[in-house]
């Protein structure tokens, strides 16, 4: 896992892990950072029994506790973060980066697509209050350290979407994506990719913080767009059959996107995962960044 920072697991000993370290309360007088929330530590249980392959076994974490933003960086605050740098992304190096063709259901590169314009130029520039996207791994991290923050680890970005606690709900709200006549993402309505309905209003990314908040205070954790996490896509078991990637080929994402309906990735939903190669663009693909508690 890159950048030094590890989750420690819970310890087999039969004993209750120590938690007087893991932060559960922010301590007085520490203040959280503007435009984050403060996500409180303790022990998580991450991914799901009744959930796909790759989020079994359930396995148990310890959590500092961390702050989060609130929501995934958007492409305003990214073009501030190149301004100030001079900073050149991957997808801007290569000439190209991946859009998913929603006629012929394949993914392809896109000759001129990158953050500003990420389905090409023909198509428009990115709205600055979405999440940008088209930013590889590498890039992600770049931003976060110019931030002064960090990409959270897997464990991390799921305790935060249980809202810090031990919730077992599928989503960080409860068990409906649709809940009095409101969808509570952006994700893929109809059968994908033949059809979409568009009963959430939207084709393709969406405003941060279109669809609420969550307990705790985030926004777009299901949905909108997969978040780039810090460690390795791994199995969690000892069974890697059902894992196509070599072992630290790949980097997790989170979250899910406006792609994901229950037939291709179900990738909103809090155990959710997936994962590509950490120099790779993706129109779909964004993150957030979380800092430490000093």
């Amino acid at each position: 896992m890159p950048s030094g920072h590890h989750e420690p697991e819970v310890a087999a000993t039969g004993k209750p892990p120590a938690t007087e370290d893991l932060l559960t309360t922010l301590p007085e007088g520490v203040a959280v950072p503007e435009g984050m929330v403060f996500v409180p530590g303790g022990i998580t249980a991450v991914g799901a029994e009744d959930g796909l392959a790759r989020e079994q076994p359930v396995i148990a974490r310890q959590i500092r506790g961390f702050f989060m933003d609130i929501t995934p960086v958007t492409v305003a605050q990214f073009r501030e973060f190149v301004q100030a740098t001079g900073y050149v992304t991957q997808a801007e190096k290569y000439g190209d980066a991946a859009v998913f063709n929603m006629e012929t259901g394949e993914w392809y590169l896109h000759k001129g697509a990158y953050w500003e314009f990420p389905r090409g130029p023909e198509n428009g520039p990115a709205p600055p209050d979405h999440p940008v996207t088209q930013v590889s791994y590498n890039d992600a991290l770049a931003y976060c350290k110019w931030a002064g923050k960090r990409l959270p680890t897997e464990a991390e970005w799921e305790h935060a979407a249980r809202n810090g606690s031990n919730s077992r709900s599928k989503y960080s709200w409860g068990e409906e994506i649709f809940q009095n006549g409101v969808f509570k993402a952006n994700f893929w309505q109809g059968h994908f990719p033949l059809e979409n309905t568009l009963e959430d209003g939207f084709e393709f990314t969406s405003p941060v913080g279109a669809f609420g908040e969550t307990p705790l205070g985030l926004k777009d954790m299901s949905g909108n767009v997969w978040e780039w996490c810090s460690d390795w896509y791994l199995p969690y078991g000892n069974d890697p059959s059902h894992f196509i990637p070599k072992p630290e080929s790949e980097k997790v994402m989170r979250g899910g996107s406006f792609m994901c309906d229950p037939s291709y990735c179900w990738g909103y939903r809090v155990s959710g995962r997936s994962g590509t190669t950490p120099e790779t663009g993706l129109f779909h693909v964004g993150f957030r960044c979380v800092k430490d508690v000093e």
